[in-house]
């Protein structure tokens, strides 16, 4: 009974550990801060909406991260939602900023993310060409280099070959 008990009691701590840690990613409350658009450029009007804080409620907004300073958030034409906009700065610099909110009523604080660029672009962009790290490679874009690192690299081993075997026989070294 006690080979079983052992097994069975570190299965039943480790689902217990992965719901007490999943917990709060569940119990999360819905109508966070929501940002439109959630990408914008230096200069760009935001506008943050949320539901959380009943019908007609009114918040006071903070996004002094970005640099935009404090917003006031009013019921908007839906009136379980208050509705607030700001300007980011011509200086802000590209990252992921959190835009916070305050209910008026209960106090409840609420997050929403803005990510500033520089492209307006929404598609990742791929580098291409080769790195120009000054080493080279076996594939860069010129082969005169690459035949000059392959015959450095052929002299040095020829080199160490030789030595080694001088060694191995005795001769000096």
């Amino acid at each position: 009974m006690r080979r079983t008990a052992r097994p069975l009691t570190g299965t039943a701590l480790a689902v217990a550990a992965a719901v007490l840690a999943a917990a709060p990613a569940y119990g999360a409350p819905a109508g966070d801060l929501e940002v439109s658009p959630p990408s914008v450029l230096p200069g760009g009007q935001v506008t943050v909406h949320t539901a959380a804080c009943g019908d007609g409620g009114t918040a006071t907004g903070d996004a002094s991260a970005v640099g935009a300073g404090s917003l006031s958030l009013a019921p908007g034409p839906h009136e379980q939602d208050a509705t607030g906009r700001f300007k980011v700065p011509p200086s802000a610099q590209p990252g992921t900023y959190e835009i916070t909110a305050t209910c008026t009523g209960s106090g409840r604080r609420i997050t929403g993310d803005l990510v500033v660029t520089l492209t307006t672009d929404s598609r990742q962009v791929h580098p291409r060409g080769s790195v120009k790290t000054g080493v080279g490679g076996a594939l860069g874009p010129d082969p005169v280099q690459t035949a000059a690192g392959v015959a450095a690299l052929a002299v040095a081993a020829a080199g160490g070959t030789w030595l080694l075997h001088r060694r191995a026989r005795g001769d000096g070294i």
